[in-house]
């Protein structure tokens, strides 16, 4: 916009290519600019702030209804201890958002265990460990290399016989090959679901916002082979504008439930959609 000068082919061929640089998505960005490029007409738009005034209502307004009837709460059993599952590629902070939502709902008064169930990654469990020992919950973990399915089995037993809220399962994000880790994570499931059948169970899918177009492969293979109940995107605190959000929703219509935004504690947000809107799109309104 700040190149602005006329509506004509060259400005909606920059506008394509800044939304697909924004990490939009080719398919989300041509469907936009086709849809800008009505819009404009319609409105006879012709200035600066006439044309940045469309394009973020027509953002926004895409934005919006992709997200109709979606559900970014988190679900939690009436009784009983509630299990969230997290399920990404090595990398992305799976076991990092974890510890900080551990940390959020002990503040809450809720009582938090952690099953380390990535037994294949050196390592993955002593940083969990680190996590429970700053937030003060209690880590239940198995040998390395040992069978991540008895950590889970270990971990639903502790959180029934504890009576625990919330029991968060830490998951390996590359096992030989992707069927392998899919099988895994399948044998997991099975069991949560069969020693505790009438309890809701939250997949969150951990994506890192910075790898662009590469999260949305992410989230199709994860989509396909698990019952993902929402997404958790991190790394925002970086270059990333978080404009993969839109393809994730074009394309996959999985919610967003939280955002990391830092390093610290506080810095993982739950998802609010119109304040992601104003902070992606908010520098056109001004201008």
């Amino acid at each position: 916009m700040s190149n602005f000068r006329r509506v004509d082919e060259d400005f909606f061929d920059d506008l394509e290519e800044t939304l697909i640089k924004a990490d939009v998505g080719a398919e989300t960005a041509f469907q936009l600019t086709d849809e800008l490029r009505d819009e404009v007409k319609l409105q006879n738009a012709k200035s600066k702030e006439e044309v940045s005034k469309v394009v973020l209502d027509k953002l926004v307004e895409h934005y919006e209804q992709q997200g109709i009837n979606e559900d970014a709460t988190m679900h939690f059993a009436k009784s009983g201890p509630t299990v969230i599952l997290f399920v990404g590629v090595n990398g992305v902070g799976k076991t990092t958002t974890i510890g900080k939502l551990a940390a959020r709902y002990k503040q809450e008064d809720k009582k938090v265990l952690l099953a380390a169930a990535d037994t294949f990654r050196a390592g993955a469990t002593q940083q969990l460990q680190v996590w429970g020992e700053r937030d003060g919950v209690e880590v239940i973990a198995g040998s390395a290399g040992s069978d991540p399915a008895s950590v889970v089995y270990d971990g639903v037993q502790a959180a029934i016989e504890q009576q625990a809220d919330i029991l968060f399962v830490d998951t390996a994000g590359r096992l030989q090959n992707n069927q392998n880790l899919m099988q895994e994570l399948a044998k997991m499931k099975r069991i949560i679901e069969r020693e505790l059948p009438e309890q809701p169970m939250e997949v969150l899918l951990v994506l890192d916002s910075t790898t662009g177009q590469n999260a949305i492969q992410q989230a199709k293979l994860f989509k396909d082979s698990t019952d993902v109940t929402g997404i958790v995107l991190t790394k925002l605190d970086g270059t990333a504008k978080g404009g993969i959000i839109l393809p994730i929703r074009n394309e996959l219509h999985l919610p967003v439930k939280w955002i990391g935004l830092g390093e610290q504690v506080g810095d993982l947000q739950p998802f609010n959609a119109k304040d992601f809107a104003q902070s992606l799109f908010g520098q056109l309104l001004e201008s």
